[in-house]
Order: structure tokens, then sequence, then C-alpha cells
């Protein structure tokens, strides 16, 4: 198992690697993206548990759905770094006939993407599914999803959080980057969402908080906590503090950085506060 300190510089280069894709083609979702490079780093070098041979089907490994698609950035990176596919790919995003499209799709058969995340919302009533086979098939692995708070303000989210209270989907993690910022904006301006703890308990979920989602040893302990919540008739929701654009100085603090990529100079600024680790690709 990887330590902190590798944990560490494993999403130094992610961060890296965000950055590096956006500027490219002057396009993609920098701010989510680096909000969550903790997370990501953590669910797939220490938390999943998933077979080095992809398959759509998934039995007898973990399963991950990424609902907020529009942060495709960290996801192929942390997949490429994972093993996924040659970190070389990384260079396609968001080109012509390539793989790495703006939004993850299955069409282009991509290892690690279960799931096209065009159109948000989905990607729980997707995971309901996913969980509800491994119990048909007596498969005790767990199935996790991420979500944005924006996301959430989609009704298609709640009729399935009803959903997975209702039948006991208890086999499964959802974590809300919960960055109170999106596209417009606050999320209190566009539109609040609330107390979301609250909400997701009245619902019937089992929730937990991590405070910095931005702090390697926070996300990894929250994550293990959320694991042995697993199995007691209860879903189970993370609300994941985090900031947008987290890493870089200047996209920190503000939502404008959701879907802006860095021009040349920016981005030498952002790398320049993220010195290599793992090689650029």
């Amino acid at each position: 198992m990887p330590t902190v300190s590798e944990l560490k510089e494993f999403s130094t280069q992610i961060r890296r690697d965000i950055l590096r894709m956006v500027n490219a083609v002057n396009s993609g979702h920098p701010g989510g993206s680096l909000g969550c490079t903790e997370f990501m780093t953590v669910m797939y070098q220490e938390i999943l548990d998933y077979s080095s041979n992809f398959d759509m089907d998934g039995k007898g490994e973990d399963l991950f759905f990424l609902s907020n698609g529009h942060i495709s950035p960290v996801f192929y990176s942390v997949l490429a770094r994972s093993g996924f596919f040659p970190v070389a790919e990384l260079a396609t995003f968001r080109k012509i006939n390539t793989r790495l499209q703006g939004h993850p799709t299955t069409h282009e058969g991509l290892p690690g993407v279960r799931m096209s995340a065009g159109s948000l919302g989905q990607g729980l009533s997707v995971a309901i599914g996913a969980a509800s086979a491994k119990k048909l098939n007596g498969d005790d692995h767990l199935v996790y999803t991420l979500h944005g708070d924006g996301e959430l303000q989609e009704g298609q989210i709640w009729e399935a959080a009803m959903y997975a209270a209702g039948k006991k989907v208890d086999n499964l993690i959802s974590t809300i980057d919960y960055n109170l910022k999106q596209i417009d904006g606050a999320t209190d301006d566009v539109m609040p969402l609330g107390n979301l703890r609250d909400k997701f308990e009245a619902f019937g979920w089992k929730v937990l908080e991590v405070k910095n989602g931005n702090d390697i040893e926070s996300v990894l302990n929250g994550l293990k906590l959320a694991k042995t919540e697993t199995g007691k008739g209860k879903p189970v929701c993370i609300l994941m503090h985090t900031e947008m654009g987290n890493g870089v100085d200047f996209m920190m603090g503000t939502h404008a950085w959701h879907g802006k990529a860095p021009n040349d100079e920016q981005l030498e600024i952002a790398l320049a506060q993220n010195p290599e680790t793992l090689g650029d690709y």
C-alpha cells in the first residue's frame, strides 16, 4: 500500500495532468477536477478493490461511477496513472475521434469507464442498479459514486436516494463534492441546497462528513470509516468539503474556473505551484 507521502506525490502529478490537459485544447473543467484530486487518488490507489483486467461486468470487484462527468480530467488522469490505459493517451483529451472525450463515454471502450456521464443526476441511479446486482449475485464488493453538490439540484438524485434507502441498498457509498460552487456561481445563489446532512438522513441514509476533502489523510480516514458503515441496512453518504481549484492559488475561492482553461502563462504559474513528481506525459 502507498504511504501518505506517496499519495500526496501522486495527487500533485494528477493536478499537473489536469492543468496540461485542459490548457492543450483550451477546453475542459479544471476547477472541480483539482478539488477532487485527493479523493480520486485515495479511491484508486488505496480504497477500491479492482481487477487489473477491466471488464464491464465488474464481478468480484468494487465499482466506481463518476456522476459529475464534467470533471473527466481528474478521472482520466487517475485511471491512466493507475494502469488502466497508457499515460501518453492523456495528450488526446477532447480531441476528435479519441477515447478521452470531454465527458466520459462507453462506446469507445475506455478501460475504467462504466457509464456515460454527460447529463448530470444519473450516476446514483446507475450505481444503485450495479449495487443491487451485486446483492443478487452474492458479490460482497462495494459500489462507490462521486457527485457534485450542484448536481444535487437534479430531481433524479432524490428519487434515487429515496429508492436506495427504501430498498436497503447498503453496499453503496456516495460522496458529495461539497465545494458550494457551480458553473454560474455559489450554490446558495443558484439553488440553495439547504442542510444536506439533514436531507440525506431524512431520506434514510447514514451520513458522514469529511471536513477537509483536500487532505489525503482526512479523505482516507473518511472512506475507511464509510466502509465500516456498509451492510447495516442503509446506503452511506459522505459530505466531503473541498475547495474548487485546489492547489492553484488563483483558481481557489471562486467558481470562475469551473469550466475555463488556463492560458499558457497561467499554466506555467500553476505548474510551478505543483512540481513534477511522476513525470509528465
